[in-house]
């Protein structure tokens, strides 16, 4: 048996319900982890809205890490007692055990603490698919300017430090003075609060006009439009999240009057496709960590059984850094 964080109908945080549920052994392809740490992230919020739905009942969370308990067949990755950490589908880490498809988990470095891997596996595999891979047609070369919202929340601190390493000038947004200075101390060059300033033309005037190569937008509808004039010509879009809300339905013939842009929705898990896939793109994201040049701040933790209290404080977006979860 192992508590389990679940919900049966979707809508705010008071849906979220703590129950002791059979973990059971794992088949083909499968692993048993027991969790030490489990990540938090925004997309558990989608899954517990029903903006992103779910069968139902339904366990949540897409981030853990921890010790290997069992083995399916056909899984030659992973051996009983290994350290391991995963993002991964279907929703299930708020548990203290699960039985879960091995593709997307991933041996853990020695070097590499449980509550470390529990806060960057989903955050870090995005900021690794964002920057690494979700690129404009131009490409990305040392000195160009990107524009990165909510960069002090998990993956933009990560993404902050990330492109600093890659020599690229990271323009952030941040709700706040505080967020703002945090994203700086994290790499960004510039930080702009767009409580208090106007992110367009701030923008526009530390480009010299010209607008930044890509904007990496995990807000949605409040950001969209703005978002949209900060780029160059055959500048790249990429959303990746609705944290304001979904963007509305607009006319394509807005890229081209707008400089020939173009528009991307991404999602980590289709880069995820495969073993080979997760672990390469996992390698390149134990690589930065292990170095120094990307470091992993968890700022909040809460018990397992306190999840809905840990849902409210991500949407009032009083959250900085990674959180987790303390089965």
């Amino acid at each position: 048996m192992a508590l389990t964080v679940q919900i049966r109908q979707p809508g705010g945080p008071e849906v979220l319900e703590v129950v002791d549920r059979p973990v059971g052994e794992p088949g083909p392809g499968e692993v048993r982890i027991r969790h030490a740490a489990i990540g938090l992230n925004f997309i558990d919020c989608y899954h517990r809205s029903g903006l992103y739905p779910l069968a139902l009942p339904h366990a949540l969370g897409m981030e853990g890490a921890g010790t290997i308990e069992a083995v399916g067949e056909g899984v030659s990755h992973l051996q009983v007692g290994d350290r391991a950490a995963y993002a991964s589908n279907p929703p299930g880490s708020y548990s203290q055990a699960r039985v879960m498809p091995a593709q997307n988990v991933c041996r853990l470095p020695d070097a590499i603490g449980f509550e470390t891997a529990a806060g960057m596996m989903l955050k870090g595999l995005t900021a690794q698919y964002l920057l690494r891979k979700t690129l404009p047609v131009e490409g990305l070369q040392t000195g160009d300017w990107v524009l990165f919202h909510a960069a002090a929340g998990g993956v933009g601190l990560i993404a902050c430090q990330w492109a600093r390493h890659l020599g690229l000038r990271l323009i952030a947004t941040a709700g706040s003075a505080e967020k703002c200075e945090l994203a700086v101390a994290h790499g960004a060059e510039v930080a702009i609060n767009y409580r208090t300033e106007n992110f367009v033309e701030r923008v526009k005037a530390l480009t010299g006009g010209r607008g930044v190569k890509v904007v990496y937008d995990s807000v949605g509808k409040d950001t969209f439009e703005g978002s949209l004039d900060c780029l160059a010509p055959f500048g790249l879009m990429a959303c990746f999240g609705n944290a304001s809300g979904p963007v509305p339905p607009f006319a394509p013939g807005v890229l081209a009057a707008k400089g020939s842009l173009y528009l991307t929705r991404a999602t980590l898990f289709t880069h995820l496709r495969s073993r080979e896939a997760t672990q390469a793109m996992a390698n390149e994201l134990f690589d930065v960590v292990s170095s120094g040049a990307v470091k992993i701040e968890v700022h909040h933790r809460w018990p397992l059984t306190e999840v809905a209290e840990a849902h409210r404080a991500l949407e009032a977006r009083v959250t900085t850094g990674s959180t987790v979860l303390l089965p």
